[in-house]
Order: C-alpha cells, then sequence, then structure tokens
C-alpha cells in the first residue's frame, strides 16, 4: 500500500490514464470501481494527517516569519537609534569643534591685541625714559657747566687756589 497522498493520487492518476476507453467514446474510460474507490478511501484517509502536518508546518512556518520579523523591527530600530545616537554625537562633536574653533580665534585675536598693546606700552615707556635721560643729560650738561664756571671764576678770583682735591677740573668741550 503507498504511504501518501501523493502517491495513492499518482496510482489513481495512472489507472485512468492506462484504463480502456469505452466503446464508441473516446473521452470515457472504464476502470475498476472497487479498485479506484480504495485508492480514494485511502487518500481520504490520509488527508486529515497530512493537512494537520501541513497546518502545523503552516503555523509553525507563520510563527518564525512573525519572530523574524520581530527580530528585524527590533534591529531596524536598534540601528535607527544608534544612527540618531551617532548623528547626536557628531552634531556635538562639530559644535564642540566650532566653539573650540571660535575659542582659539577669540584668543589668538585677544593675544594679537595685548601684544599690540604690550609693545605700544613698551614703546611709549622707552620714548619716556630716552626724553626723561636726555633731560637728565642736558641738566648734567648745564650743571658741570655751571659748575666749571664757578670753578674757573673761584680759580681767576684766587690764583694761587686749586680745585678741591688738587685734581684739575675736566673740561668736556675742550677736550
Amino acid at each position: 500500500m503507498a504511504s501518501g497522498v501523493e502517491e495513492l493520487l499518482d496510482m489513481l492518476f495512472e489507472m485512468i490514464d492506462e484504463a480502456k476507453n469505452a466503446p464508441l467514446s473516446s473521452d470515457k474510460c472504464i476502470i475498476e470501481r472497487d479498485r479506484a474507490l480504495d485508492l480514494i478511501d485511502d487518500i481520504r484517509s490520509q488527508f486529515p494527517m497530512e493537512l494537520t502536518e501541513a497546518r502545523k508546518m503552516m503555523a509553525r512556518r507563520a510563527e518564525m516569519e512573525a519572530d523574524a520579523k520581530r527580530k528585524a523591527d527590533s534591529i531596524v530600530r536598534s540601528a535607527e537609534e544608534r544612527a540618531k545616537q551617532m548623528l547626536a554625537a557628531d552634531a556635538l562633536a562639530l559644535q564642540a569643534k566650532q566653539r573650540a574653533n571660535d575659542m582659539i580665534r577669540q584668543a589668538e585675536e585677544r593675544s594679537r591685541a595685548l601684544k599690540r598693546s604690550a609693545n605700544e606700552y613698551c614703546e611709549d615707556a622707552l620714548r619716556r625714559t630716552e626724553e626723561a635721560v636726555a633731560e637728565a643729560f642736558e641738566e648734567i650738561k648745564q650743571s658741570r657747566s655751571r659748575f666749571r664756571a664757578a670753578a674757573a671764576a673761584t680759580i681767576n678770583n684766587n690764583p694761587g687756589a686749586q680745585p678741591q682735591g688738587g685734581r684739575p677740573i675736566f673740561d668736556a668741550d675742550r677736550d
């Protein structure tokens, strides 16, 4: 006896295919009624079992598809969330980089301004110092000149007197 519905159907098909034509008809044939009915009974008895198996397989398939879909959806959500996080991190990094660049630019501008200000201050301080030194030098020259004039007047009024300390008076204009 056949083991599955397909084999039974194949046997029924062969029986009908190999059957002799009915007299005076090309589309009718003669088959063994009992044998054909036995095959149909066997097919009917096998159907519930095969249908049950098919239904179970369909249910398992649907369950596997649903599970796969859930996993795929979870992976997609996770990937989307990760992408959002990466975009947020990139945006944050970009903002931080822009902020750092702004801070560096401001620091460089401030540094240039401070350097310019320091140079101006030093230039002004050196100019004032130079003016003060020049003024002091002029004052020293004038004081020396007055001193020499006073010393010479004392020597001329007292010809035997020498300058204090016995040293001759240095005259920058004469030397």
